[in-house]
């Protein structure tokens, strides 16, 4: 199904990588090698940039309205092969084929928007700011960006950057996550049927080397990442460092609140869908549970049922739930941090360690784990898992659970759940996160707005999607007018 070696696509051309570094392409689900994945070189890298570099030039000035039909013809060809992708990611990522459906309708519905990009770039004008003298604000593009990507979507965060760069009139570098980089090989095949320019969108494979390249080469000027935190102050710092733009989204540990008054079965079936949905293997998964007064009676025993009840195995089987988590090295971590929470006093409801799946005993499975009497301040409070295990703690006032809530080092997520609409504008006041969610477990903006995240959780000032991507891509130039009556009078 797959080739044996993955290529780059480099200034219109599939090229094979020089290098002699490789690394496998693992199924999650059963341990079964796909590909292999080449960790290019510094110095390929240079060369894509000076071609991306070379296209700029000319695809700046190629007028908005038919930037944007390329863009149309990428919708259609997405929709059209939306199943095809949805599998690849399955593949590769180990969820579920519904949730990778749902990823690719998220990545289509960012074309769709940054096709509006005529609109979106209009400028401003003020006549007659001094007698005779008008003042003009443009917005050009930058250059050449690039787009470090994560594994954990594949096929969705990639559009998060992809249509607005180049609608803006940028040329574009995506560099997936080595772990999964067959999803976004398949698409670049569909970009390619696009005939767009040479050079105006290209995808190179690689590891730290390739990063570190992009984040150090001159003609590089914006850079967006997805990861962890500890990688997105790295890439931010550097890249900052080396005078680029640059929006680094990092990690998270997403809290929800359970108030008294919510409604306990929808409650239980969101928050669960949150925390075990993606194997946890997503920035706006709910990592922990606050309950307030008599909801600490009901809901944990709700919850782990339905950690309990779900159904964990390959996600291309029908009625799974649950796929794998990307790797060994993954399910390891994540166990070994379930029983650092044992360590540290909580109640083990949920055991999800140890899991074995008939017919894919290769496979990184670590089941839905319920964690209760989570510690404020403890270590498995504090770290971001990214797996599915839920930790629950209890309080007694909505007060109090926000303390904990914004005592938190990162700012991604933070959801409520309650039937009070008093109790709702005071968390969505005061929680101090980028995306809230009242009754609702993943917060994520659709492609109209931009994907927040404060502290810990993001660097930089403008955020993915949406105008907020139309304002990183671009750059504002005011201009000054006065054209004199006598000047004038000389034609």
């Amino acid at each position: 199904m797959f080739p044996e070696k993955i290529h780059n696509y480099v200034n219109g051309t599939w090229h094979p990588s020089s290098s002699i570094e490789e690394q496998e392409v693992i199924n999650p689900a059963t341990g079964e090698i796909l590909s292999r994945v080449p960790l290019s070189s510094g110095a390929e890298i240079d060369e894509t940039v000076r071609g991306a570099q070379e296209a700029f030039l000319a695809w700046r000035k190629v007028p908005a309205g038919e930037r944007v039909q390329y863009l149309f013809r990428l919708k259609t060809l997405l929709e059209q092969h939306r199943e095809e992708l949805a599998r690849t990611i399955t593949l590769e990522c180990g969820k579920t084929l519904e949730e990778s459906r749902g990823e690719m309708q998220r990545a289509i519905e960012n074309v769709e928007v940054a096709c509006g990009i005529p609109t979106l770039l209009q400028g401003k004008i003020s006549e007659d700011i001094a007698p005779g003298i008008d003042e003009i604000m443009l917005r050009q593009p930058v250059g050449v960006c690039a787009a470090v990507m994560p594994f954990n979507f594949p096929g969705m965060i990639p559009f998060w950057f992809l249509p607005y760069t180049i609608a803006c009139g940028n040329t574009f570098i995506v560099k997936p996550s080595e772990r999964v980089p067959l999803t976004m090989t398949r698409t670049f095949e569909l970009i390619a049927e696009l005939d767009l320019p040479k050079g105006v969108l290209n995808l190179v494979h690689g590891g730290k080397e390739a990063v570190d390249a992009l984040l150090d080469h001159p003609l590089v000027r914006a850079v967006s990442f997805v990861g962890s935190t500890q990688v997105a102050r790295y890439i931010y710092s550097r890249a900052t460092a080396n005078g680029k733009r640059a929006q680094c989204q990092g990690g998270a540990k997403n809290p929800i609140i359970v108030l008294p008054d919510a409604d306990l079965e929808m409650t239980t079936r969101i928050v669960a869908d949150s925390a075990f949905g993606c194997a946890g293997q997503r920035c706006l998964a709910a990592s922990l549970a606050i309950t307030v007064g008599e909801a600490g009676k009901q809901f944990p025993q709700a919850i782990a049922e339905a950690a309990r009840q779900r159904v964990t195995g390959n996600g291309l089987e029908p009625g799974v739930q649950m796929g794998p988590v990307i790797t060994q090295v993954s399910k390891s971590r994540i166990e070994g941090l379930i029983g650092k929470g044992i360590a540290e006093g909580a109640e083990l409801m949920v055991d999800g360690r140890g899991a074995v799946i008939s017919g894919c005993e290769g496979g990184s499975f670590v089941r839905p784990t319920v964690l209760d009497g989570i510690l404020p301040g403890s270590e498995v409070a504090r770290t971001e898992i990214f797996g599915p295990v839920l930790g629950l703690m209890h309080v007694d006032s909505v007060e109090e659970a926000i303390r904990i809530v914004n005592a938190g080092t990162y700012g991604n997520m933070a959801c409520l759940f309650t039937s009070s609409g008093a109790a709702a504008r005071k968390f969505r006041s005061e929680a101090e996160a980028g995306n809230i969610g009242i009754n609702i477990g993943v917060a994520a903006p659709i492609a109209f707005f931009p994907f927040s995240g404060w502290k810990d959780s993001f660097f930089g000032d403008l955020h993915a999607q949406s105008a907020d991507g139309v304002d990183f891509y671009t750059q504002k130039k005011v201009v000054i007018e006065r054209w004199p009556k006598e000047w004038s009078r000389k034609f």
